[in-house]
């Protein structure tokens, strides 16, 4: 092993012992259920000593193999394997259930020719060719189906160069195998890099694992049992951040993880007490109960951001569209977080500016451990109100109305309503300004100076969350976001810039946020801004993005799992002829989406005992609506500035409908 010891990392040690014990996928619970079952039920498969902390232990070495300390990517050791064909490190083990699973190592190269794979009772059940890269990249072996009795061997294999490897992870395989085909097939491509690359960051409940663990404190402070949960943040800190989950949650919701989006939300949910003043915490360990102490000191000083508190509110509203899980709405952690983040934590919060009758939540102009308002930390001003709070807080406030209706409380549904449109228009008449582009005002500082210029997140929040009126001003925004973020004023960090492909499919500008998503697909081999996060591709909230964009955006897909219906809009750009996705999982049923252009699309309800009411949307005015080959006069709607023709369908079990225009 001729490699000399980088830099590039810091470690990311006693993660390993995620992949021990883990238990079958058959006995995780049920969604709602209680994850303590899941860590009483026998493990069928356990990889012994996963991190190689115990050395040679469980593992079988040919010659040229061995274990190091030189280059580690978490704790002390790892495993290397010298140039040469023949060499090879592997673990047999028995499952001893049955169960479907991911399998992760972190593996460097000098390069090509080595391989990763996994075999079931002699045979490949999946492999990966190791490419050329020296510094450590996350693999997976995905969807590998064990029953009783099955002997699987993971083994790393030589090639023409050194290979190191270490802190292998077991996660379950995603409940949905959601599959793309296209015309075009870059984002077949995309998609199945982002499917198996976001499942590989679950955890699985029940699992003992470390706590606290962070490039300063790189041995944790003890561990606890996991829970449903998946990383949302930096690879080398054990824990999920609110800001990360929150944009994670769509793309989590397409590989059906209902569980864990609900875990998540919960325990962000029972942070946000009275002591907090309703601020959730920032980050959680994946016990779901501790707080991540490198975010967390004491109550009164603690990482906080404003616009966080208000998109847990609307991403709960989505995760229930999207499972149809009542407790969304029955649960009174859940509910009472709602309350308070919608009310109480706006007027305990609004002080620093007066906006008349219109309350606005604030942040301190302190910093992140007193509280900020925006989620742009390195632009230093010192922001009372900013663009990406009020955006979210409009959006908190219409998530809010939906939960109440779905909970069957009109009066607050109707109350909640008004606050946004009340927001909604103090905003556009009076808080942002006249100006568009670099004159629109995108924040107020402590001593009430409006901010007008480049913000980044406080800039592109405000179309993202739909607050700014449609029209040549919202249309001169979003050329302006473009400009800026594709020149000088362009994020360095990876995770920004995933939000550009949702603020533009938002306002239906689908050949640039079709350009941003190749944009951030484009960097996945690139070393990220903080060395010890490794590669762009492996922060957690590329992958999950991409999979929520192809589907929500590229797709239009709007579930709502509660009320059996489903809206679908084409969006596809310039170029890309037709797409489909199969195996798309709402509520209880699955179902296949096919758009050929704007003008025509196919819905399949595929399984599950419920029919679905479609609502076909396409863009601009048609005189009718062809069904099945039937003509129907066509019905127009206007949503957020834009007339579509629209046609709803039901769409019964095994049934297919084709709708289409022109």
């Amino acid at each position: 092993m001729n490699r000399s010891r980088l830099s590039l990392l810091t470690a990311c040690a006693l993660l390993a012992p995620l992949a021990l014990g883990v238990p079958a996928a058959s006995a995780a619970p049920a969604q709602g259920g209680d994850p303590r079952a899941a860590a009483a039920a026998p493990a069928p498969l356990t990889i012994v000593n996963p991190g190689f902390e115990q050395g040679a232990a469980g593992w079988q070495f040919t010659a040229g193999t061995g274990v190091a300390t030189n280059y580690p990517h978490g704790g002390g050791k790892l495993v290397y394997l010298d140039d040469g064909a023949g060499k090879k490190i592997s673990q047999t083990v028995t499952a001893t259930g049955r169960g479907t699973y991911d399998i992760t190592a972190w593996i460097a190269t000098g390069g090509t020719g080595g391989r990763y794979v996994a075999r079931v009772n002699g045979v490949v059940a999946a492999s990966q060719a190791l490419p050329d890269a020296a510094n450590y990249r996350r693999y997976t072996l995905s969807r590998i189906a064990l029953t009783r009795g099955d002997k699987l061997e993971i083994a790393f294999e030589s090639g023409d160069a050194w290979i190191n490897a270490d802190d292998l992870m077991v996660s379950p395989s995603s409940p949905a195998d959601p599959r793309i085909s296209s015309s075009d097939p870059r984002i077949v491509e995309m998609f199945d890099w982002s499917k198996r690359k976001a499942n590989s960051w679950v955890q699985l409940p029940g699992v003992q694992g470390p706590l606290n663990v962070d490039e300063r404190n790189t041995g944790g402070t003890g561990t606890g049992t996991y829970g449903a949960s998946y990383w949302a943040g930096y690879a080398n800190r054990s824990g999920y951040y609110s800001r990360d989950f929150a944009h994670q949650l769509s793309g989590a919701g397409v590989l059906g993880l209902s569980a864990a989006n609900k875990s998540m939300l919960r325990s962000y949910a029972a942070s946000a007490t009275p002591e907090h003043k309703y601020y959730p915490v920032w980050a959680m360990n994946f016990d779901t109960t501790t707080y991540l102490s490198i975010d967390y000191g004491s109550p009164a000083s603690f990482v906080r951001e404003v616009p966080a508190t208000f998109e847990l509110v609307q991403k709960a509203a989505e995760a229930y569209r999207w499972s149809g899980d009542r407790s969304y709405v029955d649960d009174p952690a859940l509910w009472n977080f709602y309350r308070h983040a919608t009310d109480e934590f706006v007027a305990l919060h609004d002080g620093l500016k007066d906006n008349g009758a219109v309350k606005v939540a604030e942040g301190t102009g302190k910093g992140i451990f007193q509280g900020t308002a925006s989620y742009n930390e390195q632009s230093g001003e010192p922001l009372a109100e900013a663009g990406d709070a009020i955006g979210s807080q409009y959006q908190a406030y219409l998530a809010m109305a939906s939960l109440a209706r779905a909970k069957g409380d009109c009066t607050l549904a109707d109350t909640y309503d008004r606050k946004a449109r009340d927001l909604k228009a103090y905003f556009n008449s009076t808080w942002s300004g006249t100006g568009s582009g670099a004159d629109m005002v995108r924040g107020y500082t402590t001593d009430g100076r409006a901010l007008t210029g480049w913000g980044m997140e406080n800039s592109w929040f405000m179309p993202l969350k739909q607050i700014i009126d449609p029209g040549a001003r919202l249309d001169a925004y979003l050329d302006y976001i473009d400009q800026q973020a594709s020149g000088d004023g362009q994020p360095s960090n990876i995770e920004a810039l995933t939000y550009l492909p949702d603020t533009f499919f938002r306002n239906n500008r689908n050949d640039t946020a079709w350009k941003w998503m190749q944009h951030v697909y484009d960097q996945k081999d690139v070393q990220h801004v903080n060395a010890a996060q490794g590669t762009n591709g492996d922060y957690p909230e590329v992958s999950f993005t991409l999979l929520g964009q192809t589907v929500e955006g590229l797709m239009g897909v709007a579930p709502n799992a509660p009320e059996r219906t489903l809206t679908t809009q084409s969006r596809l750009p310039s170029g890309m002829d037709w797409l489909k996705i199969d195996d798309l999982r709402i509520g209880g049923e699955t179902f296949s989406l096919r758009h050929d252009g704007a003008t025509r699309s196919t819905l399949t309800n595929v399984s599950g005992g419920s029919a679905y009411t479609w609502e076909a949307r396409f863009p601009g005015v048609h005189a009718t609506v062809t069904v099945d080959g039937v003509p129907r006069k066509a019905r127009t709607k206007v949503v957020d500035g834009v007339t579509y023709t629209y046609v709803t369908q039901t769409v019964a079990p095994g049934r297919t409908v084709t709708a289409q225009v022109g």
